[in-house]
């Protein structure tokens, strides 16, 4: 029985993605539900790791100090540099 924090997931997919799913998770030897489990929660982690790398960046990146332009003054080149061409 499943408890109150857990959810069911139900997808649909054709024969052909069934069975090809079903192929992979018999060369394991486990379950299709197993193999289902394993890929969303290693595709979490996935995502997690790259968010983590991403802040990480940009806390980096927050530290730094670099000489910049006034910002009105960065779009006004750009723009005479779009109407330039």
């Amino acid at each position: 029985m499943m408890s109150e924090k857990e959810k069911r997931c139900q997808i649909f997919l054709d024969d052909e993605e069934y069975a090809d799913i079903e192929r992979i998770a018999g060369w394991r030897k486990i379950t299709v539900e197993q193999w289902v489990h394993e890929a969303l929660c290693k595709a979490r982690a996935d995502y997690h790791k790259r968010v983590e790398g991403l802040e990480k960046a940009l806390e980096k990146a927050s530290r730094c100090q670099f000489p910049a332009a006034d910002i009105e003054d960065m779009l006004r080149e750009i723009e005479s540099g779009y109407n330039s061409l």
